[in-house]
């Protein structure tokens, strides 16, 4: 169960190749988005030139990990040390007291509705196999590595496409000092930042918060991408 790639280069490596193919098969505006860890994979794909989309939507990107007073630099070079000193598979934190089992007051960090959250775990019962637990030191380090890679002068200025980023300052996954560095950064950011009434997942939140997204989703689709005119 526990989460480990060699290097993030495989994720955007692959997604470089999936939307090479959908982009030339399917009629555009062509939009991307990712969430968390997916939404630094779409934007680094897309800093690469690895895709050109047409608008990019990041729902708390992981710009960035929680480090607390120590600088990413750091806590990059304890990651490496710490997967270099044994395998680099193994996992990095605890998942819980029982293997497998779900860690007491996860929803805490996730989200403030119970029923999206149970649905969640309705699906981990029901389909054990797409069951994931913690990140590998490997994952951990070559997460930083990716972070600090998107982080270059350059790189984020580079990115062309509209940019919406939605986000909450109550995240306790992802850095959101780093996802507001980022938007700064961005030619062409729009934002939508939430309080204390959102957690990490925000697609995933009470209807008050999801429907607040959702709307500013579809209107930036509608201003920055919209679809073609239907033939007469």
């Amino acid at each position: 169960m526990t989460g480990h790639v060699p290097d993030f280069s495989l994720w955007t490596d692959d997604l470089g190749h999936f939307w090479a193919e959908w982009a030339a098969q399917t009629p555009g505006p062509h939009a991307l988005a990712g969430h968390s860890m997916g939404g630094h994979l779409v934007l680094r794909a897309a800093a690469e030139k690895r895709v050109a989309p047409d608008a990019l939507i990041l729902s708390a990107p992981m710009l960035g990990l929680s480090t607390g007073p120590f600088p990413v630099a750091l806590v990059h070079l304890a990651a490496r040390f710490m997967a270099a000193i044994g395998d680099a598979r193994r996992p990095a934190w605890r998942w819980s007291e029982k293997p497998g089992e779900l860690p007491a007051n996860r929803i805490d960090l996730l989200t403030h509705d119970e029923r999206r959250y149970a649905d969640e775990v309705w699906w981990r019962d029901h389909r054990p196999e797409l069951v994931m637990g913690p990140g590998s030191w490997g994952w951990v380090e070559r997460a930083y590595a990716s972070i600090r890679l998107l982080d270059r002068p350059g790189m984020l200025e580079s990115v062309v496409a509209p940019v919406l980023i939605v986000a909450t300052t109550a995240d306790r996954l992802v850095d959101f000092a780093a996802t507001e560095r980022a938007a700064r950064r961005l030619p062409l950011c729009e934002t939508l930042f939430f309080g204390p009434e959102a957690r990490h997942e925000i697609l995933r939140e009470t209807d008050a918060v999801r429907n607040r997204a959702l709307d500013a989703i579809d209107a930036f689709l509608d201003r920055v991408a919209p679809p073609p005119e239907s033939p007469q």
